[in-house]
């Protein structure tokens, strides 16, 4: 039996008086691909944010490899070392070069061998296409490139699970696809438990074992991924599907 790795229960998330996720339910096994589709504002990114800590929430729990998690800055700073997030900003440091990003924090947060951590970085790194730029600076690189690089990052921590938050919204159609290839080969090559926030329909067609079709806050459809894009169950996916051309 595949173990669960991630369970969320009734949970909601207000900002001030408003609500923006209604009692949330989801959970996701090891090596298992949940994408989060909905409109925009439907509560995906923030759902992310709240699964790594960066947002907290009114009610509910999460549990990780069934413990559930308190919600304290401490505990956060460990889950994240295991809970990866991938951002479509791709928030590198700009005065550091690509392999000093990659290194900063399994060096200072784990604190493990800098020898060590650099030569898995530059095998990471080349499996991107990546390791002809170790020394240069993210002003020097184009865009695909800097979200290959918040990519290694993120794996450099050994992550049990990445965060994908919209990483190919702000790419060129090339830059996308390129993308779109190394976290398809996470999931079938390397078997990543990932949760995906995307507008790409195709891609998620090919990477999702399960979707949560989200709007204003509520999940609407809660389904297996063929499932859900062969024959979505409630008018509105249907509606979103149409509107995406897919």
């Amino acid at each position: 039996m595949t173990e669960e790795i991630l369970k969320v229960e009734h949970l909601d998330k207000f900002y001030d008086d408003r609500q923006v996720l209604h009692d949330i339910n989801f959970s996701l096994k090891k090596g298992e691909v949940l994408t989060l589709l909905g409109p925009s504002g439907s509560g995906k990114s923030t759902l992310l944010r709240t699964l790594n800590g960066l947002e907290d929430y009114k009610k509910g729990a999460i549990y990780f490899h069934g413990k559930k998690i308190n919600p304290s800055p401490k505990e956060w700073q460990i889950l994240r070392q295991k809970i990866g997030m991938v951002f479509q900003s791709y928030d590198l440091f700009p005065n550091l070069t690509v392999i000093e990003n990659v290194l900063l924090a399994p060096v200072k947060v784990q604190k493990r061998n800098e020898n060590e951590v650099k030569e898995e970085a530059i095998k990471l790194l080349k499996q991107v296409r990546l390791d002809q730029y170790l020394n240069a600076y993210p002003r020097e690189l184009s865009g695909g490139q800097k979200q290959r690089v918040a990519i290694v990052r993120a794996l450099a921590m050994r992550p049990e699970v990445m965060l994908l938050d919209e990483i190919t919204a702000s790419l060129d159609p090339e830059m996308v696809r390129g993308i779109e290839e190394i976290v398809e080969r996470l999931s079938k090559r390397d078997h990543m438990t990932m949760i995906i926030v995307t507008h790409q329909m195709n891609f998620a067609s090919r990477i999702a074992d399960e979707v949560l079709f989200l709007e204003n806050g509520h999940i609407l459809e809660d389904t297996p991924g063929k499932d859900f894009f062969d024959h979505p169950q409630t008018q509105r996916a249907k509606e979103f599907l149409d509107s995406m051309d897919y």
